[in-house]
């Protein structure tokens, strides 16, 4: 029996096809699009037309020409939309209003001053409220919502425990889609990170990234041949409670000796609960260190040293072609990068190591706001597939 595709599906393919090489390419020509793709011309001017309605292309004038008439140069229309990404720290929140390609347009952050769920809800929404009244005008208006969350969340959208906020069953997409009626995508702050690494960050054109994401816990994110590993139920990636003291601290997991406890900012600020929810303290070491301060110094040697103990471990388990260390603590990369990559050095296995890269984000305390942005762009053009 002959088989015969769907029209409806093939063109949505091929549209996507030509939409991404306008993405990818600072200016192109209807031409460049058919010789790179394969398709034929009058597909992609028919193709290319749909996406200039649609407002997700635009015309950029004349390009140089080869011998014939200058062709028209195209552009992806960034501005088309925009989207808020939002990192949810355990003292913090960072936004942001990005455009379609991920340029940050406005960008603010609030102190949590308390973790009950409904405090920081309603910081969390006047936030929002605030970005939303910030936004440039634009054809398609706030696209969605990406929120990173440092916790294990479900598929829709549900917080199931975050033991650094002390949270349990929350339903966060729920209560946000309630009051801004626009898509909500919430994931694992740390899978955001990687995320936007991968997107905006020194990640691009990498397949194999582990991101660690330190803070006042550690989460990672993992992308294996270029998607985000989540395991069988989706909550992989919550290394940051590995057990690397079996007779060790306490941890709000309930496990003890877990990594976090001794590579991240509870570390540094010797386990103080008061100290734990004060944003400002890991700046303030961070300028003590910077002015020569010995002791803090030695502080932030010894948070080295422990990452570099679990990032021995991730790089014999996985064998990744690059780490990327973000987060808060890595504003203190210059007097933990030492002994991170010394403890690297002495514990990973020897043809592990060789080939894995351990680099500070450029991206810094942006990672992960970024990446929620982005998940939010990848739904809205995956919910309008009549745009496309």
């Amino acid at each position: 029996m002959k088989i015969t595709g769907d029209q409806n599906l093939i063109k949505k393919m091929n549209k996507t096809i030509v939409l991404d090489e306008v993405v990818n390419h600072k200016m192109i020509s209807r031409a460049e699009i058919s010789e790179k793709t394969g398709l034929n011309k009058g597909t992609v001017s028919t193709l290319v037309n749909e996406l200039l309605e649609n407002h997700l292309v635009y015309e950029a004038g004349p390009g140089k020409s080869s011998g014939g008439r200058k062709p028209v140069m195209l552009l992806f229309n960034k501005q088309a939309g925009y989207a808020i990404g939002i990192d949810l720290g355990v003292n913090y929140i960072l936004s942001m209003i990005t455009d379609l390609s991920g340029n940050i347009i406005v960008q603010q952050k609030s102190s949590l001053h308390s973790l009950s769920t409904d405090d920081v809800i309603f910081t969390l929404i006047e936030s929002i409220h605030n970005l939303i009244q910030k936004a440039p005008k634009s054809s398609y208006g706030i696209i969605g919502i990406g929120i990173g969350v440092p916790g294990i969340v479900n598929d829709k959208g549900t917080i199931l425990h975050a033991p650094n906020l002390g949270w349990r069953d929350v339903q966060l997409k729920q209560i946000l889609f309630e009051e801004f009626k626009v898509p909500i995508v919430i994931d694992n702050e740390a899978n955001a990170g990687a995320l936007g690494e991968k997107e905006y960050g020194i990640g691009k054109n990498i397949k194999n990234i582990i991101y660690i994401s330190a803070g006042i816990g550690i989460g990672t994110g993992m992308i294996l041949t270029n998607e985000i590993y989540r395991g069988y139920s989706g909550y992989a990636g919550e290394l940051g409670h590995m057990t690397i003291e079996a007779s060790g601290e306490q941890c709000s997991c309930g496990n003890t000796g877990c990594w976090e406890l001794y590579a991240s900012e509870k570390a540094l600020l010797n386990q103080n609960q008061s100290f734990s929810h004060d944003e400002h303290k890991l700046q303030q070491y961070v300028q003590q260190a910077s002015q020569g301060d010995q002791q803090v110094i030695e502080k932030f040697n010894k948070v080295g040293t422990y990452l570099g103990i679990g990032v021995s471990n991730i790089i014999n388990t996985f064998n990744p072609e690059l780490i990327i260390v973000g987060g808060r603590l890595s504003t203190a990369e210059p007097w933990m990068k030492d002994t991170l990559l010394s403890t690297v050095e002495k514990r990973a296995l020897t043809y592990h190591r060789q080939t894995t890269k351990i680099i500070f984000s450029d991206l810094g305390t942006k990672s992960a706001a970024l990446g929620a942005a982005s998940l939010a762009i990848s739904s809205f053009f995956a919910e309008h597939e009549e745009l496309i």
